[in-house]
């Protein structure tokens, strides 16, 4: 009878041992595909702005250059009226907008 209860002992220590060897695989086979996974998936990019002082700070001075911008051509589209002018100094503007932002709002690279 002892002779019994020990080869059953053995027996189920065994299938335990190979649960346990199955268990390690199909982990580490699972863990394999997380990491490739986290390489193939690209990273989420930041979708909310900047709060800090200097961002606020920057955030008001561009949108007073694009308005001073937009009203530059506002005003000469409607003083001249010529597609001619009107193009010109809109390539002036362009020109010009990194040069006074860089000279009013101290901005260098």
């Amino acid at each position: 009878m002892s002779k019994e209860r020990a080869r059953r002992r053995a027996e189920r220590e065994a299938e335990r041992e190979r649960a346990a060897r199955r268990n390690e695989e199909r982990q580490s086979r699972a863990s394999r595909r997380r990491a490739l996974a986290a390489r193939l998936t690209p990273r989420p990019v930041r979708i909310a702005r900047q709060g800090g002082l200097l961002a606020r700070r920057r955030r008001v001075q561009n949108t007073v250059v694009a308005i001073a911008f937009a009203l530059v051509q506002v005003v000469v589209w409607v003083v001249w009226g010529s597609p001619a002018v009107s193009f010109g100094a809109l390539v002036l503007s362009l020109l010009l907008v990194p040069v006074v932002v860089t000279l009013a709002f101290d901005r260098r690279i």
